[in-house]
């Protein structure tokens, strides 16, 4: 149309790597692949490789960064500059179907707690391109958590604060180890004076970081509310069940908000 200009509009796909990936060893975009999903170093460990492959049929761009990382209670990322990991090279082209091996390092030592830190690799347009692309282009980043093991690694974990105000269950999990970890599901259910369950959602985690609490805050839907005498709230750890119940006697919501 005369008169009109048309942009691209790059849309950016993130990935986290190894957030629902289980204990797979490779974690996929649209076009390329990354190997392994996790990186773990320690004091005896104190470099890895990580293989990226183009996945297309033709070349690609990308560049590295690294990134300290901590979480929010919400579970969102917290990503802060780091010098404590190395690596080479930040900046790789492959053909078509070519994979390539990027050493990752540490310069710093353990600590007494896991330090965790996320490796990006994202994906750049290509440095000649004949037409200008028009509508969406998608292109990718995806981030590979680094885990720097302390000496002595141990897994600890709690439930902390069941309650009800309001129509709202809240309560917290607790990572009182040295490590993360990674449930397997979150469930909640509410029981009736029966002992019938009236409620039952599951909550999706992620990762919870060392020293970290992850919060949650799940709504009771109204017409179960009053029936609801008892919620129990179980985490499905590896190798662990958490396990903690409330009690309540005259209903679970009160006055709703």
């Amino acid at each position: 149309m005369a008169g009109h200009s048309w942009r691209m509009l790059i849309v950016w796909t993130m990935v986290a790597a190894g957030l629902a990936l289980g204990q797979a060893t490779a974690a996929r975009a649209a076009s390329f692949s990354v190997n392994p999903t996790q990186v773990f170093l320690s004091a005896s460990t104190r470099s890895a490789l990580v293989t990226l492959k183009n996945e297309t049929d033709q070349p690609m761009r990308f560049e590295l960064s690294v990134m300290s990382w901590s979480q929010e209670p919400d579970g969102q990322m917290q990503l802060a500059p780091t010098e404590d990991i190395v690596f080479f090279p930040a900046l790789l082209t492959l053909n078509a179907r070519e994979e390539r091996k990027v050493r990752v390092g540490v310069t710093v030592p353990p600590g007494a707690v896991e330090k965790t830190y996320r490796l990006f690799v994202e994906e750049l347009p290509p440095l000649e391109q004949r037409e200008a692309p028009a509508g969406v282009v998608m292109r990718t980043k995806m981030g590979i958590p680094i885990f720097l093991q302390p000496a002595r690694l141990t897994a600890q974990a709690a439930l902390r604060d069941l309650a009800v105000t309001g129509g709202r269950l809240s309560f917290r999990l607790l990572n009182t180890g040295t490590v993360h970890f990674t449930p397997d599901g979150v469930r909640v259910r509410g029981f009736d004076a029966s002992g019938a369950a009236v409620f039952d959602q599951t909550a999706t985690a992620w990762y919870v970081l060392a020293g970290g609490v992850r919060a949650f805050e799940l709504p009771v839907p109204g017409n179960r509310c009053g029936q609801i005498r008892s919620f129990t709230v179980e985490a499905q750890l590896p190798g662990s069940t958490l396990k903690d119940t409330l009690q309540t006697p005259d209903g679970a919501c009160g006055k709703q908000p």
